[in-house]
């Protein structure tokens, strides 16, 4: 094991650390961990048993990861914490390893996690996903991949969101939100596509359109989800941008946003 390894740090003989990995002064790290390679443990950041975490992983000072769930049903069963490749974790997040429901709470690859953020037990996030300071996921949460999150925003538990959708910072998310949106308002609501991240992402004008389309049709029409999903099965027949929202809304459990 080619590590860095702080003579402050505490760490368990029984934890696999991967090379080139630097642990810095005061860290704690526990016996059932395991640790992928070039990847940074901040000062004073907690590691407990369950954490599964990538290589290329930064981890920032006061980080806690892998900590117990704050469930009453919980009752120490072993659980894990999975964290992806090449993910930032900033100071003070703190990470809940999953419960028997699951069995494991998932952070992505390419993700930013901001100060002061908490995911719960058994959420399960994406790659390449954003959330900002102090946001808050109840458990059992669903974000899709390249999703972005406003500061200070708190998710309710089992919402789910969709990919590429971005919530507007220091609102409240309490049903699911469907993919490619921008969501904003109180309560949160439709506020057009996303316009800006997806042109980054390389979405073409015309996917643009359609998918302006396609919401208009479902919040802007004045019709109920039956008779939007029947005119984008005529109008946009076959069509994999109208497909995948209708496929997330027909499978939502917490339903409720609107136009």
């Amino acid at each position: 094991m080619d590590s860095n390894i702080h003579k402050l740090a505490n760490v368990s003989s029984g934890a696999k650390i991967g090379n080139n990995t630097t642990v810095h002064p005061f860290a704690y790290i526990e016996e059932d961990v395991e640790i992928g390679e070039s990847c940074s443990i901040g000062p004073g950041a907690c590691i407990y048993n369950g954490a599964r975490i990538g290589s290329g992983v930064k981890i920032f000072q006061g980080a806690s990861i892998s900590n117990l769930p704050q469930d009453l049903k919980y009752a120490n069963e072993p659980t894990l914490f999975y964290v992806g490749d090449n993910t930032t974790i900033r100071e003070f997040v703190t990470l809940h390893r999953g419960t028997v429901e699951t069995g494991f709470s998932k952070l992505g690859k390419n993700c930013l996690i901001m100060a002061y953020a908490h995911i719960a037990h058994d959420c399960v996030l994406g790659d390449n996903i954003i959330l900002a300071n102090s946001v808050q996921l109840g458990g059992h949460v669903h974000l899709e991949d390249w999703v972005i999150v406003g500061g200070t925003t708190p998710i309710h538990q089992f919402v789910k969101v969709g990919r590429h959708a971005m919530i507007g910072g220091g609102f409240r998310a309490t049903s699911d939100i469907p993919p490619f949106v921008l969501a904003a308002g109180e309560p949160l609501k439709y506020s057009g596509i996303n316009l800006v991240g997806l042109r980054r992402r390389g979405f073409t004008n015309n996917e643009l359109n359609q998918l302006k389309q396609i919401y208009t049709i479902i919040y802007n029409s004045g019709n109920n989800w039956a008779q939007a999903k029947e005119i984008l099965n005529l109008e946009f027949s076959g069509n994999a941008l109208s497909e995948e929202i209708i496929n997330f809304i027909e499978s939502s459990k917490r339903r409720g946003f609107r136009g």
